[in-house]
C-alpha cells in the first residue's frame, strides 16, 4: 500500500500504461504474502476450532476418549505447509520481485528524465551524476533548489547549485538539458587541490538517458534484494559498517523467523480455538487479526532494537515466535488437562474492538 501513491502518480502524471503499473504491482505482492500467509494461518486454524468447539463436536471427541493432543498433528501438518510456503517466498520470490522492481523503475526512468528526478532525493541513476531537487513542477518542468554534483570530467567535481532551472527535452527525447538560472559553480581540481568559484546567469548540464543502461542489471544490490547465497556471502565478506552488519543479519534472521512464525501463530490458535465457545467467524477473524497485529508488533521493536544494537540480531527477529510459541505450548497442556485459561481483559476488550470494526467495514 505504501508503493500505491508513487504507482498512481507514474499513471496520471507519466503516462505509464497500465499493464507496467500491474507488472509493478506483482512485484509488490510477495511482500504482502511474507505476513499474509502465517496471518491466514493463524486466523484458518483459530475459525477451524472455534467452530467445532461451539458446536460441542471438541467435547463430543474428549468424550470418545479422544485427547487434545491427537487433534494438534493435522494442525502442525497444516502449519509446516504454510511454514514452507513462506520461505519460499521470503528467500527466492521476494529478493527477485524487489530487485524487479528496481530495474522496472529504471527502465521508466529512461523514458523520461521527470520521472529519474524524484523530489528531496539524491538521485543517481546516471553514472559520475547526483542530482537534489526540492521540487519539480511536472507541467512547466521547472525545478526549485537545485543542486548538481557532475564528476564525468576526469580528475575534477563540479557542484552547480541554483535556486531554480528548468527541463529542456531534445527532439529524440533521449538528451535532456538542465538549464539553471542565476546560480554558482565549485570546481575543484582533484590532482591540483584548487578550488574555482563562478556564478552565472544561466548555465546547461546536458544529460543523456541512454546512460542509464549501464546501470541495468548492473545496479548495486540493496540488503532486501540479495538472495539468500548472495547475503550469506556479502556477510562473510566482512562488512566493517556494524550497521550495515546489522541490518544484513536481520535480514537473514528474517528470512526464516517470519516463516516460522507460522508454526508458533498456529500453536497459539490450537488451544484459544478449542476452549472458545464461539462459532461466529467476526470473532476468530478479530482474535488471529489480534494476535497477528501483537507478533508484527514484537517483529517490528525487535528490528528496531536489533538495528540500535541494543539486542544481537538474532535475538530480535526470533522473540516473537519464542514469545507466542510458549504461550501457545503452555495454554495446549493446560486444555489438555480441562484447566483452560481465559484471556487478560485487555486482550478481550481489544479482540472485540477489533470485531467491531471488521463488522462496520463489512
Amino acid at each position: 500500500m505504501s508503493r500505491i501513491p508513487e504507482i498512481t502518480n507514474m499513471v496520471m502524471n507519466y503516462n505509464v500504461p497500465v499493464s507496467s503499473v500491474l507488472v509493478l504491482l506483482g512485484f509488490k505482492l510477495p511482500r504482502f504474502l511474507e505476513f499474509t500467509i502465517p496471518m491466514s494461518v493463524t486466523i484458518s486454524i483459530l475459525l477451524t476450532f472455534m467452530r467445532m468447539s461451539g458446536e460441542n463436536e471438541i467435547l463430543a471427541l474428549k468424550a470418545a476418549g479422544t485427547s487434545l493432543y491427537k487433534l494438534f498433528p493435522p494442525v502442525l501438518v497444516f502449519c509446516v505447509l504454510g511454514t514452507i510456503l513462506t520461505l519460499y517466498v521470503t528467500i527466492f520470490a521476494l529478493p527477485w520481485a524487489n530487485a524487479s522492481f528496481k530495474l522496472k523503475s529504471i527502465e521508466f526512468a529512461q523514458s523520461s528524465i521527470d520521472m529519474a528526478l524524484q523530489e528531496r532525493q539524491f538521485n543517481a541513476q546516471v553514472d559520475d551524476l547526483m542530482i537534489y531537487v526540492a521540487h519539480v513542477d511536472i507541467k512547466t518542468h521547472g525545478l526549485e533548489d537545485v543542486v548538481i554534483e557532475d564528476r564525468r570530467t576526469k580528475g575534477m567535481v563540479s557542484i552547480s547549485t541554483a535556486p531554480s532551472g528548468k527541463i529542456i527535452s531534445s527532439e529524440n527525447k533521449r538528451v535532456y538539458t538542465i538549464r539553471l538560472y542565476d546560480g554558482a559553480i565549485n570546481q575543484v581540481e582533484l590532482d591540483k587541490g584548487s578550488v574555482n568559484n563562478i556564478k552565472f546567469g544561466n548555465y546547461d548540464i546536458i544529460i543523456d538517458l541512454a546512460a542509464l543502461n549501464k546501470n541495468i542489471g548492473n545496479t548495486s544490490k540493496q540488503i532486501d534484494e540479495r538472495s539468500l547465497g548472495d547475503l550469506i556471502q556479502f556477510i562473510r565478506s566482512g562488512i566493517s559498517d556494524k550497521t550495515q552488519l546489522s541490518e544484513a543479519l536481520m535480514e537473514l534472521h528474517e528470512k526464516f523467523s517470519v516463516p516460522f512464525a507460522c508454526i508458533a501463530l498456529g500453536l497459539l490458535s490450537f488451544p484459544l480455538g478449542v476452549q472458545s465457545n464461539s462459532t461466529r467467524k467476526s470473532s476468530g477473524f478479530s482474535l488471529g487479526l489480534f494476535f497477528f497485529l501483537l507478533y508484527y508488533f514484537l517483529l517490528a521493536a525487535g528490528w528496531s532494537l536489533g538495528e540500535s544494537g541494543a539486542y544481537p540480531p538474532f535475538i530480535g527477529m526470533w522473540m516473537p515466535n519464542v514469545v507466542l510459541g510458549c504461550a501457545g505450548l503452555y495454554l495446549l497442556m493446560r486444555n489438555a488437562k480441562d484447566r483452560p485459561v481465559r484471556l487478560p481483559k485487555f486482550i478481550v476488550n481489544n479482540a472485540h474492538a477489533l470485531k467491531r470494526l471488521f463488522l462496520k467495514k463489512s
